[in-house]
């Protein structure tokens, strides 16, 4: 029987570049998926904690539990203090070596400190989301779990006996000081199943650290706040999925935005809305491996539905993402418990200005776009010219009736001016210039004129509104106006008013077509920091970063969301988005252009 469900802000997580475990400062794996980061859940006492399954670890005595990431890695140690000794716990989704291997690796490294401390661990698998049967077999050298075409091998080296029943695989051993145990989750998924040798899990350990560090050593970032910056890049490459270069949103689904309500929602997908975001950042850091990798996926992906664009695709590229509702009872009671997002059909013109722009600054930064991919980003330019007029869903995925967004207006501008830049550079087919400069001045004529306010002095939500969005904060960070455009200025001002709380701020609080309210959203609150930096309030800018990188939880990571008053974590965790605001806004404060 488990207990209380653990507080958002109290997990971390490990990843090996094609799926991500996520691990409570209790010691519990509460959530991992296998064989990648939107497959079936093996681990989902995160969303159930009687039907999910997890790894559970940690003394069985009373413990006090302090962790941190080993220094530049993506490898957590957790440490365990009790009145009779210290143990230490080390977790990694190893990275394979050039030998046969298990297709994934969870390695849980115990040592010994100080003392003698009782410790307790149990496995309880439960695969594709607890929907199949799990089956139990108490094989040698190690016992087996088996469903379907998946297999996990548990292994345990001076780690107790391990016993087994029809659900799970426990045992019980005394940790001591000077001496170490060793777990291990091999998995394999259609194919069959290679139990590792302890030796091989703990060089796997070592190489794996060796790997984050090296990487982490590489990013070229040097300003201030280089800590969270350099936590965050880690964090975003863990959302990358290797095989494909796409980057996840989130590593889990269905967390509230508010607890007890229905505001959760699957973000193991792709979002284009944040593909200008993450290759600039990437570039920023240094990594030209993933901001390429990156830049060719999407451009593979939308090819499927061009020269429309959706809102988000699956990691591997398609367009297929059906909502379904799972019979998990939901985080802290919060159904329904959804695999899928409708919101990949919707319409958000956003989406456009996003890729051109993206396709402009991997240009601008000396990168190849060959000439059938320029015309196909000429033909999206193309379809804004006639598509920009319609109302959309806006960048918010609201499930309301359609507006005018004045973001996605924006947005297509910046597509068009995006399109003209390129063609003027010789990238995209120029013959269409003449449409493009006519179709962006309208746009940019309806924005400044149906979109803001003069009673309030700033741009507005939707057209004919007169309620503000953090989202008009992109407007800066987009260039849709310069640092001296006064109408830029009155509107920061305006969304601080109405939207902040404190150092955070709501992305809005107008109607969205669902029940309840929401958190403060995060991404919003760095926004606003380098929307602050870009007109040129640098200070302002300077003391809003503090206040929110003291939010973090005590590994520098963020959720989605955050309630006002308490600071606790809502919404799905890691947030790609989150940390991606985190680096755009360091970098844009500090003036960094590499």
């Amino acid at each position: 029987m488990r207990g209380a469900w653990a507080p958002i802000r109290d997990y971390a997580v490990i990843g090996d570049g094609r799926t991500i475990a996520v691990v409570a400062r209790n010691g519990s794996i509460d959530w991992l998926c296998v064989p990648n980061l939107d497959s079936g859940s093996v681990f989902a006492a995160l969303l159930d904690t009687e039907r999910g399954g997890a790894f559970e670890l940690a003394p069985s005595v009373a413990y006090r539990a302090e962790r941190r990431y080993l220094a530049g890695t993506n490898v957590l140690e957790t440490t365990f203090r009790t009145d009779g000794g210290v143990v230490r716990v080390t977790d990694a989704l190893t990275l394979p070596d050039a030998r046969l291997g298990p297709f994934r690796e969870l390695a849980r490294r115990i040592e010994g400190l100080a003392g003698r401390v009782p410790m307790r661990w149990r496995v309880e698998p439960r695969f594709d989301y607890a929907r199949a049967t799990t089956r139990i077999e108490p094989r040698r050298p190690f016992p087996v779990a088996l469903s379907r075409g998946d297999a996990l091998g548990i292994c345990a080296w001076d780690a107790g006996v391990a016993r087994c029943d029809a659900v799970a695989v426990e045992g019980e051993f005394e940790a001591r000081d000077g001496r170490g145990a060793l777990l291990a989750v091999a998995a394999a998924h259609g194919e069959p199943l290679v139990v590792p040798a302890r030796q091989e899990v703990d060089a796997r350990v070592d190489a794996t650290v060796a790997f984050w560090r090296g990487w982490s050593s590489a990013l070229t970032y040097e300003g201030a706040w280089r800590d969270a910056v350099v936590r965050s890049a880690l964090t975003l490459k863990l959302l990358v999925f290797a095989p494909s270069g796409a980057i996840a949103a989130a590593a889990t689904t269905s967390l509230p935005e508010r607890i007890g309500g229905d505001r959760n929602w699957d973000y193991r997908f792709s979002w284009l809305r944040d593909a200008s975001f993450t290759l600039e950042a990437l570039l920023q850091l240094g990594c030209h491996t993933e901001a390429t990798s990156f830049f060719w996926w999407f451009m593979h992906a939308t090819r499927l539905t061009h020269p429309r664009l959706q809102p988000l695709y699956r990691l591997d590229g398609g367009a297929y993402a059906p909502e379904v509702t799972l019979p998990f009872v939901g985080y802290r009671d919060s159904q329904p418990v959804r695999i899928g997002n409708a919101a990949s059909g919707q319409l958000q013109l956003d989406t456009f200005g996003n890729l051109l722009d993206t396709a402009f600054g991997y240009s601008t930064r000396g990168f190849h776009i060959d000439r059938d991919t320029g015309k196909e980003l000429a033909d999206l330019a193309d379809f804004v010219c006639t598509a920009w007029r319609q109302p959309d869903r806006g960048i918010w995925e609201v499930r309301m009736a359609s507006q005018h967004f004045t973001h996605s207006k924006a947005m297509c501008w910046i597509a068009l001016d995006r399109a003209i830049r390129l063609a003027e550079a010789g990238v995209l087919p120029a013959r269409r210039l003449a449409r493009w400069r006519e179709q962006a001045a309208l746009i940019r004529a309806f924005v400044d004129e149906q979109c803001w306010s003069e009673a309030k002095q700033t741009y507005v939500r939707f057209a004919g509104g007169d309620e503000v969005d953090a989202s008009l904060l992109l407007l800066p960070i987009m260039r849709y106006g310069g640092p001296a455009d006064a109408r830029m200025n009155s509107t920061i001002d305006a969304i601080r008013r109405d939207l902040g709380h404190g150092p955070l701020v709501y992305r809005y609080l107008g109607e969205d077509g669902l029940q309840g309210a929401e958190g403060v959203f995060l991404c919003c609150s760095f926004w606003l920091v380098e929307a602050l930096a870009l007109v040129g309030r640098r200070e302002e800018a300077g003391q809003l970063m503090e206040a929110l990188l003291a939010l973090a939880n005590d590994v520098g990571l963020y959720a989605e969301e955050m309630h006002p008053e308490t600071h606790e974590f809502l919404g799905n965790f890691p947030q790609g988005l989150v940390h991606l605001a985190l680096i755009s806004a360091a970098t844009a404060f500090h003036g960094i252009d590499t």
